[in-house]
């Protein structure tokens, strides 16, 4: 759920009512799609179906496929579709070097990319660099610009998504920042800041692992370590919009400090910097790069194997302890490190079963490697489900 002031920015989507949101989300995540089957899932009659779709098709949101499929005899159906590019959505993820940004559908499929470096991550120079990506997908998009929603922004960190706020971001340096009225003042128009792994949980929730798995948690593993939790229905945010910090359960060393400030969060250990930073100092090698690392490990060198051994305990403490306590069907493993999964994959599975629960212990572990142009995806994917849910 949005807040107000969120909602009343956001054009594009007049959906009235409840029914309308459950249909039109049903047919978003799982079009094509027939009516039956829609109401089916909703928990709707036909009728109240039919009425929701019918001004949905007016506008064009919606389509009909022309080709009839029987489904029973005498009874042929008729696929509803979100006509995706009714409406289009600008997605940008902050990095510390860089900023990404995609322009996509209404189903978060991606129709141009867009890069651009970072001299500073000042505020200032950050919100500067977000306008350029912005303008430039508004560019490639051409007289289709028009029907952008918005600009989703995701962000490392703390970001409190209901009132705009990014609270803290240790990576960035940021502590209590405007970042969404800076954007929306900047750019002229509606803009919704989101957690980096929030959003790309989102994304997963509508338009990938999530739409056919009751649970799951998405793991990344990169230069920090996030999760996202999808409950219930629902992606969690926290009371606080804090939820799934696992890169900083107290899992560590107390003597490793972390960039939050705090001592002995898994990120201390687990995260590939923090790999790399081990294998640097057993080698007494600065400039050591992570390819090199992963090359050493995979050579069996003692000082490499031992740095992504000790990774691989942390982390599986740390998925079995998410497990136990909000025990998710399936966890996937994802981010710039998971081509090095190979590594370690064994030893974080050996980890997590020893430390899971009883029936927690089944929870599926999958891995995939994602690009920035994911996490960009997840943005846009956090401005269309902020567009399609709100009240």
């Amino acid at each position: 759920m949005t807040s107000s002031r969120a909602s009343d920015e956001l054009s594009g989507f007049s959906l009235e009512t409840p029914a309308v949101v459950d249909v039109f989300t049903e047919v978003l995540k799982r079009g094509p799609i027939a009516r039956i089957d829609i109401a089916r899932r909703t928990g709707l009659s036909q009728a109240a179906v039919t009425k929701a779709v019918a001004p949905l098709l007016l506008r064009g949101l919606l389509s009909a496929h022309d080709n009839m499929r029987p489904t029973q005899p005498g009874r042929p159906v008729q696929p509803i579709s979100v006509n995706e590019g009714a409406q289009l959505a600008i997605g940008v993820t902050v990095r510390v070097d860089e900023v990404f940004g995609v322009a996509t559908t209404m189903r978060a499929n991606v129709l141009h990319s867009v890069t651009r470096r970072l001299a500073s991550t000042s505020v200032e120079a950050v919100v500067e660099a977000v306008a350029a990506t912005v303008e430039a997908l508004q560019r490639r998009l051409g007289d289709d610009a028009e029907k952008v929603l918005g600009v989703g922004v995701a962000v490392s960190g703390d970001v409190d998504k209901q009132h705009g706020f990014v609270r803290a971001s240790p990576r960035l340096n940021w502590s209590t920042v405007p970042f969404e009225k800076m954007l929306r003042d900047r750019l002229g128009l509606a803009v919704i800041i989101d957690n980096d792994v929030r959003a790309l949980s989102i994304a997963e929730e509508w338009f990938g692992i999530g739409v056919d798995a009751e649970s799951f948690a998405i793991v990344t593993i990169g230069a920090g370590i996030g999760c996202g939790l999808y409950v219930n229905g629902d992606v969690i945010e926290g009371a606080y919009g804090v939820a799934g910090e696992l890169g900083h359960l107290p899992l560590g060393p107390s003597d490793l400090v972390c960039s939050c400030g705090r001592h002995g969060c898994v990120e201390t250990v687990a995260s590939s910097s923090a790999i790399l930073e081990a294998v640097r100092s057993a080698k007494h090698d600065p400039l050591l790069t992570m390819r090199e690392a992963v090359q050493l490990a995979r050579a069996a060198d003692p000082d490499a194997v031992a740095a992504f051994e000790r990774a691989a305990v942390i982390i599986g403490m740390a998925l079995a302890t998410m497990a136990n306590l909000v025990g998710p069907s399936v966890i996937l493993v994802a981010g710039e490190s998971v081509t090095d999964f190979d590594l370690y994959e064994q030893r974080i599975r050996e980890s997590f079963d020893e430390h899971t629960f009883g029936a927690a212990g089944q929870c599926q572990i999958v891995t995939r490697s994602h690009t920035f142009e994911d996490w960009a995806r997840g943005a846009a994917a956090s401005l269309l489900r902020a567009s399609v849910t709100r009240t």
